[in-house]
Order: structure tokens, then C-alpha cells, then sequence
């Protein structure tokens, strides 16, 4: 039956919602798709869900056109599984934690990589029940900090999450590279741009990994492209690492006095009074900056490290935070942020605006009193050889001539600093030019990181137990629907693609008398015996300019206006996305309008 807006559970909004910050959010809340039940939740309403179904339904096609099967698990998890993988404590205060009445720990699951280990252990034990592809979509549930955008990052959502289990790497690969183009076709169905990106594991572990993110200004995510077909997240960009210098012929370094430089800028100024250059003129690229970072660990502990990144590059905390747990052997999602006064005063003898490394002692931070302990990693633009100007670890002092691998070592290098505009791409294959984008899909070849702690083993072909090997495939459903939304809109509302809207056609009825209702109930009643889904607009005492209002609004792309030109045996149809409009006549608009939705 066609919707009708004299009994549809919908009632459209003309202001935006005060909480309402990007126009997928403000629209998808005014048109009556959602709406907020809390922050990061929301309430889907009917013309909200046929949407989501849509979406649902290509996923499924997709999905199952790679001979991926459908299950369905609760999202309400004991804590034991999580335990024995270790993510009961390393998911930290993103996972939402709760007790029964019995005290037994339980949790909303924000993804479901240890149930599905479970299920193929329990039912398989044979290489030859192997490769298979499972999938749900279901709802998942994150404690994000900070919610916004509506769909966008929210605490409840709907995700495709598949997982492959295979025998060996070979049938991972081929699992892996199957997820990927169905994904290409998928994002191409729902009319999306996607760039697939290389990005790191995280806690998800495992080796390849890559994002799809779909480029709008709005998006969380920095990527980086270049015109060679080079493209990554930020976080998974590495810096083209200069090659190392020799040193034996290197002046000693000079402790000069520099009071009030607290900062690069005053630093540069101050060395070219005191110090020029005979070669031109000291620049921030010439001073090792040394920012004392904190790292929250997933049990709430805080830990003070100290990365030294050259002065005219800021600190990417994105990309710390996407390196650092590796690098420093932490189990579990990380945060990084800058250290607070009350981090710093847990260590004294750090000398704020003027830390700098070890001179020619030892690799450790020093203060004005001595060592530190605290760990010292560098940007890989530090190497051997390079000569900086730094701090001296005593205030108003700084380092001249200090010479890295010669005078000071560090514990590790890291990937800290920001990527620039025109950085080169690390394959040489040109500059890089950066984007934003909203992260849609993700797809991880998790390798046997799930598979070892829960033991799923099958008896390979020379009759041995094998280690099952894994891949981790996820889409996210209302995260889609909200790029679409957000994608495909124009000053007055939503323009839906067709493969996603509520309906086909949007019938309006803009006058009065028996006359025009009768014909619009019969183009309605021919439509939907050719199979197009309508919206009818049967509302008897609302304005036309109301009906116009909302049918622009809710974005159905295709409008069928039954209004003065009936009696002269006319029709208008509309195109929303283009707003194009021709008159039809009424014996020839059903067979017209069917034949635009067919296309």
C-alpha cells in the first residue's frame, strides 16, 4: 500500500534542531526520519527505516554475492570471551560495562570478533569445512565521549560486521580481496564516492588493513592521496626518512643563554641575534621541538613520554595515538593527549619551553637535576647526523649545534608530526594533497590474533591441528545513511538516490475537489500495480505551498504534482535533483513515471 501522509507517523520540522550541527543531521531530524532519544542514540521512524532497509538489503545482496552467510548474535555478551582476548579491559571506557542480578559481568558489544571465533569453533573442526564468510548487521554500542553529527558518531549504531576463516594466508588474501570489491560495488549502489585507504590495525591487531572513506569537508578523517594512486589515512602515512649524515667533522654543540624563549618563534628570533648563520638565516626546521605528550592507558593510568619532532612540524595526535601502543608494547586502545600542568608536576625536574634530550649521557630526557626515566621517542626526520638547536633542560638556556646519534639517542621513533600539503608520497609517486573524508568501511586481515586465544584450531590436511586464520570486514550501515544524506541534499532538503529512498514517487494532490482526489487515487493505485513504491500526499486541508515545502524536504526523487492542470488533462512531473519539471498527459503519466523509476 502507498504511504500516506494523512495517517503517516511523520511530522516535518521547519527549524533546525538547536543540537544539530552538519546538515545530514538537521535534515534527517527535520524531514521525520529520526529522532533523538539521547546523546549518540536515536529513534528511527517509518520513512526513517525504509531508508536503513534499503541500505540493509544491497549490503546483504553484496554480501551474499560472495557466498558470505547471515547469522545474527545478541549484542548483550558475557565478559568471558572478551577476557580471554584481553579486551575486556584493553577496549577501556569505550565498552559499556553492566552487572546482572547475580553480579555476573556482562557487555554491549561494539564488535563481535571473539563470538563468531566461538561459533566456527563449536561447529567446525576440519580444514575441509573451511573457507567460510559469516556476517550480521546489528546494532553495536560505543561510550563515545563526544557525540555528534547524529549518525556520524553516535553510541549506538548499526554495523556490517563479516569475518573469514580460511586454512592458511593464501585463502586469507583471496577472503580479503573478495571483501574489497564487494565493497567497491556496494558504495558505487549507494552512490557514494569512496577512496580506499591504507590505516593501521589499532587494537584491532593484524597486518593489512584499509579504510573506504567517502571525501566530504565534514569528515573526522584526514587522508592523504597523490596523483601516482598513492593514498592513506594520516595515521598510516610514513615520512620519507632522509638519509643519514655524517658527523666526524661536526663543530661541538654550544650552551648559549636564551632567556625568554619558551616558544620556537622566540627561540629562531633569538638565534639570529646571538648566533646568524653565514649561510642565511635560523628557521623552526633548524630546532628539535620536544613535547611532553601523556598516554591514558585502556586501565586509566597515565604515562608521560616526551617526542622530539622538528620545530616547524605540530604534533599529530591522531597519529601518535595510532603508533604509539605498537611501539611501546601496550595491549589495548590507547588516548594520547598533551600533558596537563598536573602530569608535568608528577616530574619535576622537566623544564617546561626548554626540555631537550640527553647531551652525549645517556638516550633519557633530562632535567636541570638529571635524568628523568622518561622515554624519548623521535619523528623519523631525526636522524643520524642532523644538527639542531634545542633546549638545554635549564631555563632561559638552549643547545646550538647539537648532533643527533653523536650527542643524544632516544628510545624509538615514532610517527608524530603532522602531514603537510606537498609532502612526498613515501612510494615516490608525487606530492600528497589532503582530504577529509567519513570513514565508512574498514577491513582488517586480523591473521590468527582471535583464533590463538580462543584456540580455534581444524585438522589440516595432513591430519595436524591448525591455527584458523581470520579477516575482519566492517561497514557501517547508519554511518552510510548519514553520508548519503549528507551528500546528497540542496537548500530545501534530501535529494534521495533512488537505491536508497523511501519511495519511488512522491504524489501531491494541490487543490480542491472530488475531481483531483479521484485522479490522483487512480495514478497511485496504477503505480503501485507496476511495483513503484509511493508516497501520496492525500492531506486534505494543508496548503499547497505546505505540500511543496515537504515534499522538497523529504528528498523522494521523483514528484508527481495532481493539481490545476488536471483539467486540462495534464500532469507535472518533477525531477528533485535536477528540478526539471514537464507537464504529461494523464493517460500517459503512469506508464511515464514507471518507466523513469525502471530506468
Amino acid at each position: 500500500m502507498a504511504l500516506r501522509l494523512s495517517t503517516l507517523f511523520l511530522r516535518t520540522l521547519r527549524d533546525n534542531p538547536a543540537d544539530a550541527e552538519v546538515a545530514s543531521h538537521q535534515l534527517l531530524m527535520r524531514a521525520g526520519y529520526i529522532r533523538r532519544a539521547a546523546p549518540g542514540i536515536y529513534t528511527w521512524l517509518p520513512m526513517g527505516l525504509k531508508v536503513l532497509a534499503k541500505v540493509e538489503a544491497i549490503v546483504r545482496e553484496e554480501m551474499n554475492a560472495i557466498g558470505g552467510q547471515e547469522v545474527s548474535f545478541p549484542a548483550l555478551l558475557p565478559r568471558e570471551p572478551y577476557e580471554a582476548t584481553g579486551r575486556w579491559e584493553e577496549y577501556g571506557e569505550g565498552l559499556f560495562r553492566l552487572q546482572d542480578r547475580k553480579d555476573a559481568d556482562y557487555l554491549l558489544a561494539p564488535t563481535h570478533e571473539e563470538m563468531f571465533t566461538l561459533l566456527v569453533k563449536d561447529l567446525y573442526n576440519s580444514y575441509k569445512d573451511l573457507p567460510v564468510y559469516l556476517y550480521q548487521i546489528q546494532q553495536k554500542y560505543r561510550d563515545e565521549a563526544r557525540p555528534r553529527a547524529g549518525l556520524l558518531r553516535g553510541r549506538e549504531f548499526v554495523m556490517k560486521d563479516s569475518y573469514s576463516f580460511t586454512i592458511d594466508d593464501e585463502g586469507l588474501e583471496e577472503a580479503y580481496q573478495k571483501h574489497r570489491a564487494a565493497y567497491l560495488k556496494i558504495f558505487e549502489r549507494l552512490g557514494l564516492e569512496v577512496v580506499p585507504v591504507a590505516a593501521t590495525a589499532g587494537a584491532m591487531g593484524g597486518s593489512t588493513s584499509e579504510e573506504f572513506l567517502h571525501p566530504t569537508p565534514i569528515g573526522e578523517d584526514t587522508f592523504v592521496r597523490s596523483a601516482g594512486g598513492y593514498a592513506a589515512n594520516v595515521e598510516a602515512v610514513s615520512t620519507v626518512v632522509p638519509e643519514e649524515i655524517p658527523y666526524d667533522d661536526a663543530a661541538s654543540f654550544q650552551v648559549r643563554h636564551t632567556p625568554n624563549t619558551p616558544t620556537i618563534a622566540t627561540l629562531v628570533d633569538a638565534a639570529n641575534e646571538i648566533a646568524p648563520r653565514e649561510d642565511g638565516q635560523w628557521t623552526a626546521a633548524d630546532t628539535l621541538k620536544n613535547v611532553a605528550l601523556t598516554i591514558v592507558h585502556p586501565s586509566g593510568a597515565r604515562q608521560v613520554v616526551i617526542v622530539g619532532v622538528p620545530g616547524d612540524r605540530g604534533v599529530d595526535l591522531k597519529r601518535v595515538q595510532a603508533n604509539i601502543g605498537l611501539l611501546m608494547e601496550i595491549s589495548g586502545e590507547v588516548s594520547v593527549e598533551q600533558a596537563s600542568d598536573e602530569d608535568l608536576r608528577s616530574h619535576p625536574l622537566l623544564v617546561k619551553g626548554y626540555m631537550g634530550p640527553g647531551l652525549g649521557l645517556d638516550h633519557q630526557v633530562l632535567g636541570s637535576e638529571g635524568a628523568t626515566g622518561l622515554t624519548y621517542l623521535v619523528d623519523p626526520r631525526v636522524v643520524s647526523g642532523t644538527t639542531w638547536i634545542t633546549g638545554a633542560n635549564v631555563r632561559g638556556q638552549h643547545v646550538f649545534g647539537l648532533v643527533a646519534g653523536r650527542d643524544f639517542t632516544w628510545d624509538g621513533t615514532i610517527e608524530a608530526c603532522e602531514v603537510r600539503e606537498g609532502d612526498e608520497a613515501p612510494d615516490g609517486s608525487g606530492p600528497l594533497q589532503t582530504a577529509r573524508g567519513i570513514e565508512l568501511g574498514h577491513i582488517f586481515q586480523l591473521g590468527r590474533k582471535y583464533a590463538e586465544a580462543l584456540h580455534l584450531r581444524v585438522l589440516d590436511a595432513n591430519g595436524k591441528q591448525a591455527t584458523v586464520t581470520m579477516g575482519s570486514y566492517g561497514i557501517g550501515v547508519t554511518r552510510a545513511v548519514a553520508a548519503i544524506a549528507e551528500h546528497y541534499h540542496d537548500d530545501q532538503g534530501l535529494i534521495w538516490p533512488r537505491s536508497v529512498a523511501p519511495a519511488d514517487v512522491h504524489v501531491l494532490v494541490t487543490g480542491k475537489g472530488d475531481e483531483l482526489i479521484e485522479g490522483a487515487e487512480k495514478i497511485v493505485a496504477d503505480l503501485e500495480s507496476r511495483g513503484v513504491e509511493v508516497l501520496y500526499d492525500d492531506r486534505p486541508k494543508v496548503s499547497a505551498g505546505v505540500k511543496f515545502g515537504d515534499a522538497e524536504l523529504i528528498g523522494i526523487p521523483t514528484v508527481v504534482v495532481v493539481g490545476r492542470g488536471f483539467a486540462d488533462g495534464q500532469i507535472e512531473v518533477k525531477d528533485r535533483a535536477t528540478g526539471e519539471r514537464e507537464n504529461v498527459a494523464v493517460a500517459d503519466v503512469v506508464d511515464h513515471v514507471a518507466g523513469i523509476v525502471r530506468g
